[in-house]
């Protein structure tokens, strides 16, 4: 007891950084250190000298964490809990006998409810909070998203390296869903992010790789194990987006964290959870246990009231994973020793799920893999039995499984088979093979990987619409992002069955164009500017879809061959049948040459376009310099566009340039710049573009609202929900449109003669589809083959 007690003034020493920002509260409050230390003192003051036991319950504002810091400043010690649950056990009121050293309280990994706490030291929050701060290399310059709550180790984790550097925490009670919360992370240049898997689930959800985020530095994932495929997915996402991504492993008994992923070393070690924090280090016990040492492993558990007398009761910390450690150095987390698991940053004591169903007439076997939570039950009430769970856990009702059986599946030596209770407990292999029929359908393969994406496997702008078909088919609603997210994770998406279904704004617009098309031509109304409208929508799917490739030019070539072969095979045909089709039709360079027919210039247009973009993007560094100025890029790419067009009509080269690529080239750009348009201001400066531009070069007044609507539309709207039977019909006509545009001249010219304008719509359009769906099936056949590889 003789020993001296360690304050937060040795630890964060609010004054040292004077009139730097410290906070900015919820409600947009801003605060500066020297702010912040005087309220520290106040609170100090009013907890007087008599050093005692706090309890806090830690919401994420200034009240809570003025009183946090105030207690660790006036040497009291401090029990940071979600709720009231743990007051009745660790009474604030008592006098509790409270050993010298003992700082801090926490719950175990974001557990409720249970009498047993971590007991941690200054020593281990200073500890800690230094080795964090070294390795992600926190500046007093930086501002932290504190949206994790304040006493999950995690979120105090990022509260305590931030105050310790003189960074600036941005408190938030938002979800990453909610749009305020980006407003507030751009209004004060948020500079980190920081997540359990369940966060990047919603990024996801939310679009976050189209987001535009200028100050962002580095991104932080702990708190249970993020799948391999994704962590490579956002460790080249911030290679592209000029930001750092951590993955981290820790436990509240090591106050945090015990080791982190370098991010350099994350996209070819994604299994892995790295090497141990400055300071630390693992050993591998004979069973193969992860052993960690450090300064900042706890004093030990508190299970009730007189364990805060005792000191350190704990040197080394089993973590209970099963590890192995590579000839790199790097460790990888392979299996758990006991029945804990790690699920949406919780962790999940599978015996006490058990005995609490048990508590409440249930015979029960659990097991959990991933974000899954599989339960057998004897009895039949399973709908009370997935309430009680998921009412005591907090999980999300998707993750629990509950299934009744008439005993428990058993292992030879008599021991409750898990692994066959997992099985039984879920549908997911079901969902696996639907979700993976899907892509074998659509792209034409027989082998999907578990990390494979639509992206990945060769999916463009021509196979995306029909992806997004079968998605709505087999998941319910295909989710934002669908086209980069692993086949994996996309099993786990499957929502409820809805009355309405979802459209994205550019299907649908692609819908709508070529029905303006042929509804044109045929007489059925005069409304033009389709063809333009399809121009913009391929500029948009090439920056969203072709761009996400690491190697963009491949994949612009076969998004070239997928449209010249049947345009050529076609074309072909119909310079035989046909009297104003030539071979510079043929060969789909007539919008140059002026010798045929101009109605197939939008299809040349198109080719030429992929092929000079291919090229572009094969010169080494292009792709990459992409990745960094994606607005400055495409906005670059539009103003070279309407350059050449301006420097080549100038001399009055080509009496039909309106057809020609460099004559309507823009229209593309300017589809790439809006799908790069990620901020209110850019989505202003395309739009002042189209209003600029378009009236200009298209004269008729209703084809200049088509288009600029097209693009308006593009901006502002990201799907629609629509009866289910019209989304279907929209993505078909979408899928179709190229098919559509080849065959629908020869198709209405045949049939004016004898029906009325509607029904002859409506038959060309249909004609389109099965050409499409014939189509699709010889190159989907052709590529199961092996005639065919991408």
């Amino acid at each position: 007891m003789s020993q001296t007690i360690e304050t937060v003034g040795a630890l964060f020493d609010l004054d040292r950084h004077g009139h730097r920002l410290a906070v900015v509260t919820p409600d947009g409050t801003e605060l500066s250190y020297r702010d912040l230390a005087d309220r520290v003192s106040e609170v100090v003051d009013e907890l007087g000298p008599d050093r005692r036991l706090l309890y806090v319950t830690a919401k994420n504002d200034l009240d809570s964490l003025v009183t946090y810091l105030a207690g660790l400043q006036g040497g009291h010690v401090v029990l940071l809990a979600a709720d009231d649950s743990l007051r009745t056990v660790y009474d604030p009121e008592m006098v509790h006998d409270l050993h010298p050293d003992l700082a801090l309280l926490l719950s175990t990994s974001g557990s409720t409810g249970s009498p047993k706490l971590v007991r941690l030291s200054m020593a281990n929050l200073r500890a800690n909070a230094e080795s964090i701060a070294k390795y992600l290399d926190i500046r007093d310059t930086d501002r932290a998203s504190a949206t994790l709550p304040m006493h999950y180790c995690y979120g105090l984790s990022v509260i305590n390296s931030n105050l310790l550097s003189g960074a600036g925490l941005l408190l938030s009670h938002k979800s990453v869903v909610d749009s305020e919360f980006w407003t507030e992370f751009h209004r004060h240049g948020g500079t980190s992010l920081h997540g359990v898997p369940y966060t990047f689930e919603l990024l996801d959800e939310l679009g976050f790789d189209q987001m535009d985020l200028p100050s962002l530095r580095y991104i932080t994932q702990a708190g249970g194990r993020l799948e391999p495929a994704e962590v490579r997915r956002y460790a080249n996402l911030g290679k592209q987006r000029g930001w750092r991504f951590f993955v981290m492993y820790g436990q509240t008994e090591a106050t945090a964290r015990m080791a982190y992923l370098p991010p350099e070393l994350a996209v070819e070690n994604s299994a892995a959870v790295g090497v141990p924090i400055p300071g630390g280090s693992f050993d591998l016990a004979e069973d193969g246990e992860l052993i960690y040492r450090g300064p900042n492993v706890m004093l030990g558990y508190a299970e009730n009231p007189a364990d805060l007398a005792l000191g350190r009761t704990v040197d080394a910390l089993p973590t209970g994973d099963i590890a192995r450690r590579d000839e790199t150095g790097l460790y990888e987390i392979v299996g758990r020793k006991s029945r804990f698991a790690k699920m949406f940053g919780l962790r999940i004591d599978l015996r006490n799920i058990e005995k609490l169903l048990a508590d409440n007439g249930f015979q029960a076997a659990g097991t959990a893999s991933g974000d899954s939570l599989a339960i057998a039950i004897i009895e039949e009430d399973s709908e009370r039995a997935h309430e009680i769970v998921h009412a005591r856990t907090g999980l999300p009702p998707s993750s629990i499984q509950v299934v009744q059986v008439e005993r428990f599946p058993r292992l030879p030596n008599g021991k409750i088979d898990y692994q066959a209770i997992g099985g039984m407990a879920t549908d997911r292999s079901v969902r696996e093979r639907t979700v993976r029929e899907a892509f074998a359908r659509v792209l034409g393969r027989r082998d999907i990987a578990d990390d494979a994406s639509f992206v990945s496997l060769g999916g463009d702008s021509l196979s995306h619409v029909r992806m997004s078909i079968e998605l709505e088919r087999v998941l319910g609603r295909a989710p934002h992002g669908w086209h980069t997210m692993p086949v994996k994770r996309l099993e786990t998406l499957r929502q409820g069955r809805h009355v309405g279904g979802t459209v994205e704004t550019d299907i649908l617009l692609r819908a709508l164009a070529i029905i303006l098309i042929v509804g044109t031509h045929v007489g059925l109304f005069a409304i033009m500017g389709g063809a333009h409208v399809l121009l913009v929508i391929a500029g948009w799917s090439f920056a969203r879809f072709t761009l996400s490739h690491d190697r963009p030019s491949g994949t612009l070539l076969r998004s070239a061959t997928r449209i010249a072969v049947p345009s050529m095979l076609w074309i072909t045909y119909r310079l035989f049948v046909s009297d104003n089709v030539t071979l510079a039709n043929v060969f789909l360079v007539n919008n140059y040459l002026a010798v045929g027919s101009q109605v197939y210039w939008f299809v040349e247009v198109l080719v030429q376009t992929l092929l000079l973009l291919a090229i572009v993007f094969a010169i080494p560094g292009v792709a990459q310099f992409e990745r960094r100025h994606r607005f400055g890029f495409a906005a670059t790419g539009l103003c070279a566009a309407l350059g050449l067009l301006v420097l080549l009509e100038s001399n009055r080269l080509f009496p039909e340039w309106g057809f020609t690529t460099h004559g309507v080239l823009w229209f593309f750009m300017l589809g790439w710049l809006a799908q790069r348009a990620t901020t209110g201001v850019r989505k202003g400066v395309v739009l002042g573009v189209s209003l600029l531009l378009i009236p200009d070069f298209l004269v008729d007044p209703v084809r200049a609202i088509v288009v600029i609507g097209g693009v308006l539309t593009l901006l502002v709207v990201q799907r629609l929900t629509v009866p289910k039977l019209l989304a279907r019909l929209v993505a078909v006509l979408a899928g179709a449109s190229l098919y559509v545009y080849l065959t629908h001249y020869a198709v209405y010219l045949t049939l004016l003669p004898f029906l009325p304008p509607f029904p002859v719509v409506v038959i060309t359009l249909a004609v389109g589809i099965v050409a499409w769906r014939i189509a699709e099936w010889v190159r989907c056949g052709w590529r199961r083959s092996g005639a065919y590889t991408s």
